[in-house]
C-alpha cells in the first residue's frame, strides 16, 4: 500500500535522484514478464491464451471492424483545446453533464484516490510521475491517496473498495490491471463516489469519463503506412511482436496487417519476441540470415527497437527504415546514426488528465464521456521537439512533463 498525503500546511514532495529514478526503471524493464507496452483494455480471459510459438502470424479474435474504422477516423480529425496541453484536448467529445457530483463545502479542500493497476514498467513509471507533479499544481488538492496493486486483480480488488467506502475520497481514478475481473469492483465503486477510469478500461460505462489516447488500430496503421511509403515494392518486411492475446498489441498488427495486405511489401516474418533485446537481436539476425536482406522492420511496440538496430549492425547490414517508440534510447539512436524512422506513441501525458478530469467533475462541469486523447507520432520533422539531453534511456518523451514541477530531476534527468 502506497500512500501519498499531503496535509495542511502542503508540503512539497522531495525528488527522487536521477540514479535511483534510472534504477527503478532499468530494473521494472528486466522483470517485465511480457510487454512494456501498455494495454487499452485487457482481456481478463484470454491475456496470453494462445499457445506461443515463433509465429505471431495468427488470426486475430480482437478485431473489430467498426472500432478500427472509427480510431482511423479520429486519428485524422483535429483535437478540440489547448494545442500547447494535448492531455487536455478531446477528440470528438460527447460532453456528459456532473451537476450531481459537485462538491459541497470547502472549494480547496479536495481529496482525490487512485487505484493503480502497478509500476511495473518504465511507461507506467513515467506515468506515475506526471499523475503526482499535477497534483502538484492544484491547491485546492488536500490529499492525494495512491493504492498499487502490484500487478494483481484480487489486490485491486480490495484497494477500489476500500477507496470507494473512504469517505474522505470525492473522487477515484481507477486504472484497471484486467477487464473483465475488475468490472465488477468498478461498478461497486461507481454506487457511491464519481469514478473516473483511464488507460485501461472496463466492461461498463458507469465512470463518469473514460480517459485514454486513439488506441492500438491507430498505432499500428500509423507504423505501417510509414514503411508502405519508404520501402521499395517488393520489400521483405519483418514484423516483431511483442507477445500474442494482449488486445492493445493484436489491434496495433491488425491494423498493420490490413495495410501491408493492400500494399506490394511482402511480410517475411512475423515473430514473437517477448520484448527482450537479446531475443530481438537473435530474431533479426535469423531473418537476415534466411531471407538475404530485410528492407524494413514493423513493431507492435518500440521497447526493442534499439536492439533490433544493433543486430542489424552487428550483421554488417544497413540498417532498413523501421518503427520504434517514443522511449529515449531510440530517440537518441534514431537521431545519431541518421536512421529512417517513425515513432508512433501511447502517450505518458494521458497521466496528467484524470486529475484535471476529477476537479471538472467536482466542480459540475461538464467532461466527455469517453475522452479521447490525441495519440502523436514523433516524425523525422519533429524529433527534436521531443529529444531532450540528459534524459536516461527508458524515459518516455511524449510525458507532457516539461514544464511540471521537479522536472526533469524527478524524472531521472539530469539539470
Amino acid at each position: 500500500m502506497t500512500r501519498n498525503r499531503s496535509p495542511r500546511p502542503r508540503r512539497r514532495p522531495t525528488a527522487p535522484t536521477a540514479a535511483a529514478v534510472l534504477a527503478t526503471a532499468l530494473l521494472a524493464a528486466l522483470t517485465a514478464c511480457s510487454s512494456d507496452a501498455p494495454a487499452e483494455a485487457p482481456a481478463a480471459s484470454g491475456q496470453n491464451a494462445e499457445q506461443k510459438d515463433d509465429s505471431g502470424d495468427k488470426p486475430s479474435k480482437f478485431f473489430d471492424r467498426a472500432e478500427y474504422d472509427r480510431q482511423l477516423t479520429l486519428s485524422g480529425q483535429t483535437p478540440k483545446g489547448p494545442a500547447a496541453r494535448p492531455w487536455e484536448q478531446m477528440l470528438a467529445p460527447k460532453m456528459t453533464d456532473t451537476a450531481r457530483y459537485r462538491k459541497k463545502g470547502e472549494a480547496d479542500d479536495v481529496d482525490l484516490c487512485f487505484s493503480n493497476a502497478g509500476v511495473f514498467n518504465p511507461w507506467r513509471q513515467v506515468g506515475l510521475k506526471n499523475m503526482k507533479a499535477e497534483v502538484e499544481l492544484h491547491d485546492e488538492i488536500d490529499d492525494f491517496t495512491v493504492l498499487d496493486a502490484q500487478g494483481k486483480d484480487d489486490k485491486q480488488i480490495s484497494d477500489i473498495q476500500e477507496l470507494a467506502g473512504n469517505k474522505d475520497c470525492d473522487a477515484l481514478i481507477v486504472s484497471p490491471n484486467t477487464t473483465a475481473t475488475l468490472t465488477p469492483a468498478v461498478k461497486e465503486a461507481c454506487g457511491k463516489l464519481p469514478v473516473i477510469v483511464f488507460d485501461r478500461g472496463v466492461e461498463t460505462d458507469c465512470a463518469v469519463t473514460f480517459i485514454n489516447p486513439i488506441g492500438g488500430y491507430g498505432y499500428g496503421a500509423v507504423a505501417a503506412d510509414f514503411l508502405v511509403d519508404e520501402v521499395k515494392p517488393k520489400g521483405k518486411i519483418l514484423a516483431l511482436r511483442i507477445s500474442p492475446g494482449v488486445d492493445v498489441l493484436e489491434t496495433r498488427w491488425s491494423a498493420a496487417k490490413l495495410a501491408f495486405e493492400k500494399s506490394e511489401l511482402d511480410v517475411v516474418d512475423v515473430k514473437f519476441t517477448d520484448g527482450d533485446p537479446a531475443k530481438t537481436k537473435s530474431v533479426v539476425s535469423d531473418a537476415i540470415a534466411r531471407h538475404g536482406a530485410i528492407d524494413g522492420v514493423w513493431m507492435d511496440s518500440g521497447a526493442t527497437a534499439v536492439a533490433a538496430v544493433e543486430a542489424f549492425e552487428d550483421s554488417g547490414a544497413d540498417v532498413p527504415p523501421l518503427t520504434g517508440e517514443d522511449q529515449q534510447d531510440f530517440l537518441e539512436t534514431w537521431k545519431d546514426k541518421k536512421l529512417t524512422a517513425i515513432a508512433p506513441t501511447y502517450p505518458t501525458f494521458q497521466w496528467r488528465t484524470p486529475v484535471i478530469a476529477a476537479l471538472r467533475i467536482l466542480k459540475g462541469e461538464q467532461v466527455p464521456k469517453e475522452w479521447k486523447l490525441p495519440q502523436p507520432t514523433v516524425t523525422e520533422d519533429n524529433l527534436d521537439d521531443y529529444l531532450q539531453d540528459g534524459m536516461p534511456p527508458l524515459h518516455y518523451a511524449m510525458c507532457g512533463c516539461q514544464k511540471l514541477p521537479g522536472f526533469p530531476g524527478a524524472w531521472g534527468g539530469k539539470k
